[in-house]
């Protein structure tokens, strides 16, 4: 088993290996901004192969970067077109779908690269030396610099890790450079045999995530502080934006920063508390989620809609996800996609699936056939524990092991829901809340 992980190294540079650094990061950034209006002029073009044609041998005379980075530099853009043309795409069908009527305008103009930032290729821009230094190429040539980080990130790089490409990034906040490699670190094989605890993790905004273990345990991680936190940042950038001088601009810049910073610092913690050692946790699959869940907005929304949809629009729930993958696999657990159908309708104690089992979508679930009531984002929690113990019964017994669902057949995927449907939880389960716990972040 692989995984993939960025490594952050902080560079320790004199004034003059500042400089050359300062020099490379500004001609890279330059080149992508030529590069990207080369191809905006030839039909805003996303073919790599066809930018490297057209603007490798001037990216070497007009702006001197070594070869190596200039290949890099068409692909690059090639890459940032190909997202703008999906977006593009994307918004097509929306309207015609009739959810927006709001055009996209990403290909209006040029995009413009305005961080400085360049890719490494490995043993050709940049190479590791003893004494933990390493070897950056630069216009000026080569320069050996020494660096520090964790010492476990630093063990990997030594030992165990396949290095691959890296980035140099610099920090406006601390005027500071860093090395963003990434390595490939080999792991054991996960052993169904040794997965000792099974959980469910259902996540959402009034609560980020809850864990519900096959036990009877229970932990909620509460999404309050975020939003507090959300709706104080909102109110930040409409008084700088309605200003709009260049003080408020440079503001808001930094607020966007700190924000996002903000909410992956939660989400990593949550993730570490929940990525327990010798686990099996699912996860629902909630690809396209917000396509699905559209709802009023503009003129159209009350104050209080428009509102929740700014909420629903912070959920990160998909990069909570990546950091519950990336630690379990770290801790010798494993991450799985659940199909996310009806978790939060069925009624884990009798089976029985309905919208009415929650009154007013609210909160409190209470089934309409045997009078069970719990929290419902607990019975989404506990649906999905026991579909994830499905999966880990069918996993020893064959040995195959998908880690997301493979139902894009309807028949299939009928067949997959019919199963999980018929799971039952313990039937003396008690409704008692006594014995939650709610999770502290720290």
């Amino acid at each position: 088993m692989f995984q993939n992980l960025s490594i952050k190294l902080k560079l320790n540079l004199n004034q003059e290996q500042k400089e050359s650094l300062r020099q490379v990061s500004l001609a890279y950034r330059d080149a992508l901004n030529y590069t990207s209006q080369i191809a905006f002029e030839n039909g805003k073009s996303s073919n790599g192969t066809k930018l490297q044609k057209l603007v490798y041998y001037k990216i070497r005379e007009r702006f001197k970067l070594p070869a190596q980075m200039a290949c890099n530099v068409p692909r690059q853009v090639s890459a940032s077109y190909k997202g703008l043309w999906t977006k593009f795409r994307q918004n097509k069908q929306a309207r015609e779908k009739g959810i927006t009527k709001k055009r996209y305008k990403g290909l209006d103009k040029t995009p413009k690269f305005a961080s400085r930032t360049c890719t490494l290729n490995y043993l050709r821009d940049y190479s590791f030396k003893n004494g933990h230094k390493v070897s950056i190429v630069t216009l000026s040539g080569r320069i050996v610099v020494s660096y520090s980080g964790y010492n476990k990130h630093i063990d990997w790089i030594k030992d165990k890790g396949k290095i691959g490409a890296a980035k140099i990034f610099y920090n406006r906040t601390n005027k500071t450079y860093y090395l963003l490699v990434s390595v490939e670190i080999e792991l054991p094989d996960i052993n169904p045999e040794n997965v000792s605890r099974v959980y469910g993790i259902d996540v959402g905004q009034r609560y980020l995530a809850v864990k519900a273990g096959i036990d009877d345990s229970a932990e909620f991680f509460s999404g309050k502080e975020i939003r507090h936190k959300a709706n104080r940042y909102h109110r930040a950038r409409k008084t700088l934006q309605r200003k709009g001088t260049r003080s408020a601009k440079r503001r808001l810049v930094a607020l966007s920063g700190r924000e996002r910073r903000f909410i992956a610092g939660i989400n990593h913690q949550i993730s570490k508390h929940i990525a327990q050692p010798n686990s099996l946790i699912g996860l629902e699959q909630l690809a396209h989620i917000r396509e699905r869940t559209q709802s009023k907005s503009g003129k159209r929304a009350s104050k209080r809609q428009r509102k929740a949809k700014r909420n629903k629009a912070k959920w990160s729930f998909a990069e909570l996800h990546s950091c519950i993958d990336y630690k379990a696999i770290m801790n010798g657990s494993l991450a799985i996609k659940v199909m996310a159908n009806y978790t939060s309708q069925c009624c884990p104690k009798c089976g029985h699936v309905s919208k009415e089992n929650r009154p007013n979508k609210g909160l409190n679930f209470v089934c309409q056939s045997c009078d069970y009531q719990l929290h419902a984002d607990l019975v989404g929690g506990r649906n999905i524990a026991l579909r994830a113990l499905l999966i880990r019964q069918d996993w020893i017994s064959t040995g195959i092991l998908s880690a997301s669902p493979n139902v894009s057949d309807d028949e299939a995927k009928a067949k997959s829901l019919q199963r999980f449907l018929e799971l039952r939880w313990s039937p003396d389960a008690s409704p008692d809340l006594s014995f939650l716990r709610v999770g502290v972040v720290d």
